[in-house]
C-alpha cells in the first residue's frame, strides 16, 4: 500500500495529541486525587505537573504563582499550552478533518464532540466541583477514539503510523513522569516518608498501571521497583519497552525504515543497561534526559524519513 507523507504525518500527530490530552488528564487526575488523599503540607508542589511538562518558561509569561488553579488552568484550558487537554483535543481534530478519508467515519464524529465537550466545559472544569467528571470524560472519550481506531483501521500504513504516534507520545509521557515525579521522592532533604507510598502509587494510578503492578511485583509500593515496573516490563502498556517494542513492529514492515529503527534499537539498549537499584537520583535525572534526547530523535527520524514538511 502507498500512501501520501502528508496524510501519514496527519496520522500520526493525530495520535500524538489524542494521546497526550488522555495523558494529562489521567496525570491530573491522579494528583488531584493525591492531594486529597495525604495530609497537608506533605504533597510535592503544584509545579511538579507544570515540570513534567517541561513548561515553566511559558507558564510564567502568564502567571506569578504555582497554586492549584493557576497550573490546572494552564494543563487544561490554556490555549497556547501545546501540552494542554484543550489545545492537544483542538490540534487531534484538525489533524482527523483533513485525513477523514482514510479513517473509520465515526473516528470524525467521537473527535469532534471531543472537541466540543472540551470547548464548551474546559474552563469551568478548573475548580475542583466540575474537576474529575470533566477529567473522566476527556479519558473515556479518548480511549474509545483510540479503541475505535485499533480495532476497525485495516493493518496498512494508516494503522502503523496511528500506532507508532500513540505509542512514541505515551513512551515520552512515562518518562517525563518518572523523572520529575520520582525526583521529587527521592530528594535526601525530603520529610514525612511515610507518605510516599501514596506517591509512588499516585504515579501508577497516572499510568493506569496499579493493578497490574500488586499483580506482577506485590502488595508493597516501592520507589525502585515502581521506576523498574515502569521502565522496562514487557507485559504493561504504559512502560517504556512496551511502547518501543510496539514502535520497532510498526516500522519494520515500512520502507525506509533504517534509520529510524538504528535510533530505536540504540533506545532499547540504553533502557536495558541502565541499572535502577540504587541509581540516585542524578544518575536516573541524567539517564532520563539522555533518554529523551533519543525519542526526540527517534521522532526526528520518522519524519525525515516519511514526512513532508507540513504544518501540524
Amino acid at each position: 500500500m502507498t500512501m501520501l507523507s502528508r496524510v501519514a504525518e496527519r496520522l500520526y500527530w493525530m495520535a500524538r495529541y489524542l494521546e497526550r490530552a488522555e495523558d494529562t488528564a489521567r496525570l491530573t487526575l491522579a494528583y488531584s486525587h493525591l492531594v486529597m488523599d495525604i495530609p497537608e503540607n506533605t504533597a510535592p508542589d503544584w509545579d511538579i505537573l507544570v515540570r513534567i511538562q517541561d513548561a515553566e518558561p511559558l507558564f510564567t509569561e502568564r502567571h506569578r504563582a504555582f497554586n492549584e488553579l493557576n497550573v490546572l488552568g494552564f494543563l487544561i484550558a490554556e490555549p497556547d499550552n501545546p501540552g494542554s487537554i484543550h489545545r492537544s483535543i483542538v490540534a487531534a481534530r484538525e489533524n482527523v478533518r483533513t485525513t477523514r478519508d482514510v479513517l473509520p467515519r465515526e473516528a470524525w464524529e467521537h473527535v469532534n464532540e471531543l472537541y466540543l465537550y472540551t470547548r464548551e466545559f474546559a474552563e469551568a472544569s478548573v475548580r475542583r466541583r466540575n474537576r474529575q467528571q470533566f477529567l473522566d470524560q476527556v479519558v473515556a472519550r479518548c480511549q474509545m477514539i483510540n479503541g475505535l481506531l485499533m480495532t476497525t483501521l485495516c493493518r496498512d500504513h494508516a494503522y502503523r503510523f496511528t500506532k507508532v504516534g500513540y505509542l512514541l507520545e505515551r513512551a515520552d509521557m512515562t518518562t517525563r513522569v518518572i523523572d520529575v515525579g520520582a525526583g521529587v521522592m527521592l530528594r535526601e532533604e525530603r520529610h514525612h516518608t511515610a507518605v510516599d507510598p501514596l506517591i509512588w502509587g499516585s504515579l501508577l494510578q497516572s499510568l493506569s498501571a496499579m493493578g497490574t503492578y500488586r499483580r506482577t511485583i506485590g502488595p508493597l509500593v516501592e520507589g525502585e521497583a515502581v521506576v523498574d515496573f515502569v521502565l522496562r516490563d514487557r507485559t504493561l502498556p504504559r512502560s517504556v519497552r512496551f511502547c518501543l517494542d510496539g514502535i520497532r513492529r510498526e516500522l519494520h514492515p515500512l520502507h525506509n525504515h533504517g534509520g529510524a529503527l538504528r535510533v530505536l534499537d540504540g533506545a532499547r539498549r540504553s533502557l536495558s543497561r541502565f541499572q535502577v537499584e540504587g541509581a540516585s537520583r542524578e544518575e536516573l535525572h541524567n539517564f532520563i534526559d539522555r533518554f529523551q534526547l533519543r525519542l526526540n530523535s527517534l521522532s526526528a527520524e520518522i519524519v525525515e524519513s516519511w514526512f513532508l514538511p507540513a504544518e501540524r
